[in-house]
């Protein structure tokens, strides 16, 4: 059984023996159908990515009911999380499955980003995340996450994602990567911008902009530069054209320790409560650097916190309290992540032995 868009892009590759999955391959990962038993998530199944390896809690294939926890979201191929989750929300919509739940640690808001791509709900992010726990067994959260699948068209320099719009019923792209970069509906920086609200109507039709989506990046809330162009359909009719390089004075130097202290102050607010303290801690012990990061506002690597300079040139003229919430928007994320990442890691090597 493949999956396969109209372009003839193979997205997905499921081999069954009956009822029971022996394998699906996404682009960038398989998944083993068969369970084994995991220190951390008990019946699992293996999954493979390049060089890297991870698992995922154990699900009826034939007749998903649950979403599953991935044990290291991170040791997969950027877009083969996604493209798994799209698989099984297909599995279930085909099957008749109304909803389905998850059942584990760890339900982030970059997990609950991952899924509104694939299913509908009716719940909030915050409602989602304010579930998450360090410790003890998984318990099934109550949240119903309703199958919605999505359409994916490839091209040459990635693709684009289209999904019926729940409020008007008529298909539209939802989420595009270029080059893999993901521009998402509202997304921050990478956005995904209707063309026609940018044009007065006859130019619209006259350019054939009325109903094109851009990629585009935005910081401080205006477009710092336009990507890509897409036609309803989906197909790319414009770029991708380079990311501007950002040249600010600012590149390199070090952010001041009482800058630092503040902004884990605030990142502590922003994150699930559980990792409030770990956050503050894990923030204030690290340098903090101006950087040129192309799409992304923030990032955590070997040498300590880097944040896009672009965010100093925008955002600092309006004042440093605007400055420093822009800031801890951008680096609550990437922090949770890692401190999810770390403690999962933590909690596999202290389970015993099955």
């Amino acid at each position: 059984m493949k999956i396969v868009d109209r372009a003839g892009f193979v997205w997905a590759t499921l081999e069954w023996d009956g009822p029971r999955l022996r394998s699906l391959e996404v682009p960038g990962a398989r998944v083993d159908g068969a369970i084994v038993d995991d220190p951390l998530l008990g019946p699992a199944h293996a999954i493979t990515s390049g060089d890297s390896s991870t698992t995922m809690t154990a699900i009826e294939w034939s007749r998903p009911t649950r979403i599953p926890t991935l044990a290291a979201p991170a040791r997969l191929a950027p877009g083969s999380g996604g493209a798994i989750m799209n698989v099984i929300a297909t599995l279930a919509r085909d099957a008749g499955v109304a909803a389905l739940r998850y059942a584990g640690r760890y339900p982030t808001a970059a997990l609950f980003r991952t899924l509104l791509r694939s299913f509908h709900t009716t719940s909030t992010e915050d409602e989602f995340t304010s579930r998450l726990k360090l410790a003890g067994s998984p318990k099934e959260i109550p949240v119903d996450f309703t199958p919605a699948p999505f359409e994916r068209l490839g091209n040459p320099h990635g693709y684009v994602e289209l999904r019926a719009d729940p409020a008007s019923g008529a298909r539209r792209i939802e989420r595009a990567v270029v080059d893999r970069v993901s521009y998402e509906r509202d997304g921050s920086p990478a956005r995904l911008v209707d063309a026609a609200r940018e044009t007065d109507d006859a130019t619209a039709l006259e350019t054939g902009d009325a109903t094109r989506v851009r990629a585009e990046l935005w910081f401080g809330d205006a477009p710092y530069a336009q990507v890509a162009t897409f036609d309803a359909d989906g197909a790319l009719v414009d770029g991708p054209h380079p990311l501007p390089r950002c040249t600010s004075s600012v590149i390199g130097q070090p952010f001041p320790a009482p800058l630092v202290e503040a902004l884990a102050e605030l990142v502590a607010d922003a994150v699930p409560a559980p990792l409030r303290e770990d956050a503050r801690q894990y923030l204030a012990a690290r340098t903090i650097r101006w950087a040129d990061l192309g799409a992304r506002t923030a990032a955590i690597g070997p040498d300590g916190v880097v944040v896009h300079a672009v965010l100093w040139e925008r955002i600092a003229p309006f004042g440093y309290p605007r400055l420093a919430m822009a800031l801890a928007e951008a680096l609550g994320p990437i922090v949770t992540t890692s401190l999810v990442a770390a403690i999962a890691s933590d909690v596999a090597l202290m389970s015993p032995a099955r």
